[in-house]
């Protein structure tokens, strides 16, 4: 069966995720999250990409990434930092075979309706799979930055994010009391299924609008009237409870 393309779009951000072959880790040390970040900012700043949100859990990562003028660097980006990946881990290792499960995800992001909750979704990652209690308290991911715990010099400001406050003092604080309050249950499905699916994560006019003009064919979002934020919390769960 032939794949569809991913939907992707110019100057929008992208919710990214890649996942361990058969949900294996990925990530065996610190070492092995650093020599991964390494490489996310040599090719950021080869491909000039925007990184507003990372997270680099076990057994896959999540990232949020602007590709700018050029969707194909989206693709490029996922490319290297896999294969460079393995070839370190198997090297290490002494094993051999793929490590990644396939196809990355790939979600574009409406900025003003789920940027935020995208962000707070991909820091509150290792909370929920109960790696720790607090978001603060895990060094893998984008939330420390975004609260000015620790500096992270590449790492981008989403306009979202900078809108919350004209200060960057207030913009931490706004944003950690964001992240404090929790997912909301229907965003954070809204935004699994969305990922899952390869849709926009967007409202259903924006979203419908923008995939109709998006080239080649792509898989038709459900239509009829928006579902309500109890139907979407009554769904099942799309992705494995077990993922860490």
């Amino acid at each position: 069966m032939p794949r569809f393309p991913r939907l992707a779009l110019a100057n929008y951000p992208h919710h990214l995720v890649h996942r361990g072959h058969n949900q294996q880790d990925v990530f065996f040390s610190n070492a092995d999250r650093r020599a991964y970040l390494d490489t996310l900012v040599e090719f950021r700043d080869e491909l000039k990409l925007s990184i507003y949100g990372y997270c680099l859990m076990t057994n896959h990562v999540h990232l949020i990434i602007n590709p700018g003028n050029d969707v194909a660097n989206l693709g490029r980006l996922m490319k290297r930092l896999a294969g460079r990946h393995t070839r370190r881990i198997n090297c290490m290792r002494e094993r051999s075979g793929t490590l990644w499960g396939g196809r990355f995800k790939c979600s574009p992001i409406d900025s003003d309706r789920y940027m935020l909750c995208c962000l707070r979704y991909v820091d509150l990652n290792p909370v929920r799979a109960k790696l720790v209690e607090s978001p603060a308290s895990f060094h893998w991911s984008s939330f420390r930055a975004h609260v000015g715990l620790e500096e992270c010099a590449w790492l981008d400001l989403d306009p979202s994010l900078q809108g919350l406050s004209p200060t960057h003092r207030g913009r931490q604080m706004l944003y950690r009391e964001f992240v404090s309050q929790g997912d909301d249950p229907a965003d954070l499905r809204f935004i699994r299924e969305s990922l899952q699916r390869g849709h926009l994560t967007a409202p259903d006019e924006l979203a419908g609008e923008l995939e109709e003009n998006a080239p080649g064919k792509l898989p038709q979002r459900q239509r009829g009237r928006p579902r309500t934020r109890i139907e979407l919390a009554r769904e099942p769960d799309l992705f494995d409870p077990g993922e860490k």
